[in-house]
């Protein structure tokens, strides 16, 4: 989940690597939507 959560933070915010000055911030970006998608996978129902 990490690794696609940071795709998809370098994906939005335009940058491959963040400035160390930003680091924090999407770091920070990469743990909530990781932890958003694995809360999603873990609620959804397949039948």
């Amino acid at each position: 989940m990490v690794e696609a959560a940071r795709q998809y933070v370098r994906k939005v915010s335009g940058f491959s690597k963040p400035a160390a000055h930003n680091q924090a911030v999407f770091d920070d970006a990469v743990a909530e939507i990781a932890t958003s998608t694995q809360r999603l996978m873990d609620g959804l129902v397949v039948r």
